[in-house]
């Protein structure tokens, strides 16, 4: 068996928005995986500046799990337990070679295109009338759910869209979740926690910078607003240190990008612990290119949570690889006549 990997840069179509700053590019790497017979594909998806692997021998290690690929699962699994974007990308690809069709690694009705899976729409950060815009434009798409990334330009000014929002859209009409990708300080955050809560918001993500649990379970104590926890799960690898984490937090909501956490395994066994303390979930992509974001709306679909999820990111790049993946009314749809195109790639 042999592999190798392809560095692949992503571009927006319109720079997006997050209070870490201003995405236009996002590189992603490839594995590929060759048994002689059957080829598998998996992309693992390191994330700068958030991706606990995001480190300078960050290839190097991704070379030295090629030239490994014939190690026994179990041993690469361990081997790669802390380097979680490089095991989602492992563990996808040997699933691939292993697939009779290389991108159905979770054969079901969603596969075969008899089912879809809720999504919400994603409101980049900007100015009010460029967010506006943006949530129109989801509205007129169908979603009945979006999310909006806050924290990069002043609160006021998106206390004064969610006010707008609400005074046109009731909560029955429009679920609003907001991410503020940690740009609170303990200090001020309960106070713009209720702020946010008075416009019927359904949740906010991370609204506090990770690691700082007791700070994070106060919030969640007494907050009139859901929290889920997001960046928070990234370096977690072994189950106490999960167990730890959210008994300690004890959050409304937990949030599982694939890519960050390590992988399927390492999401259904985060997934397993929140059911088993009454916590909800759902799964979000970590902006992928459409080889991940297909895998991850796969596995997504198999565990049965109708909540909508956060998978609506493969129209975001002007040069995705161009998959069977469509979004109609709100919902992600795997068009079972559709075909991929993989001529970008060494596949």
């Amino acid at each position: 068996m042999k592999a190798a990997f392809q560095k692949y840069v992503l571009e927006f179509k319109q720079p997006a928005g997050t209070s870490r700053g201003v995405l236009k590019t996002k590189n992603t790497w490839f594995l590929m995986i060759d048994n002689g017979v059957n080829k598998g594909i998996g992309e693992v998806n390191m994330f700068a500046g958030l991706s606990i692997d995001d480190r300078p021998d960050f290839e190097e290690k991704l070379q030295w799990t090629c030239d490994h690929i014939n190690l026994p699962l179990v041993k690469m699994m361990q081997a790669l337990k802390e380097w979680p974007s490089i095991l989602f990308g492992y563990e996808m690809a040997i699933k691939s070679l292993q697939s009779s069709d290389p991108f159905t690694l979770f054969p079901s009705m969603f596969t075969e295109g008899h089912d879809a899976i809720s999504i919400n729409g994603l409101v980049w950060m900007g100015n009010q009338d460029f967010m506006m815009q943006q949530l129109e434009e989801k509205l007129k798409a169908g979603f009945d759910c979006i999310k909006m990334k806050i924290g990069a330009i002043d609160f006021e000014s998106e206390m004064s869209l969610l006010q707008l929002i609400r005074s046109r859209f009731s909560e029955s009409e429009i679920t609003i979740r907001v991410d503020a990708n940690g740009a609170f300080t303990p200090e001020n955050a309960l106070e713009k926690l209720e702020e946010i809560a008075s416009h019927q918001v359904h949740s906010i993500e991370q609204p506090i910078a990770q690691g700082q649990w007791q700070e994070m379970a106060r919030l969640c104590e007494q907050s009139p607003l859901d929290i889920a926890l997001d960046e928070e799960l990234i370096g977690l690898y072994d189950i106490e240190e999960k167990i730890n984490c959210l008994e300690t937090i004890q959050p409304q909501y937990i949030i599982l990008k694939p890519a960050l956490v390590g992988g399927f395994q390492s999401s259904r066994e985060w997934i397993n612990l929140a059911t088993e303390r009454a916590i909800n979930w759902w799964v979000t992509s970590a902006l992928e290119s459409n080889i991940g974001l297909n895998a991850i709306a796969q596995f997504t679909y198999t565990l049965g949570n109708k909540m909508p999820q956060g998978l609506g990111t493969g129209s975001l790049y002007t040069n995705n690889i161009d998959a069977p993946l469509e979004i109609k009314k709100g919902h992600l749809y795997c068009n079972a006549s559709g075909s991929w195109n993989t001529n970008d790639l060494n596949f």
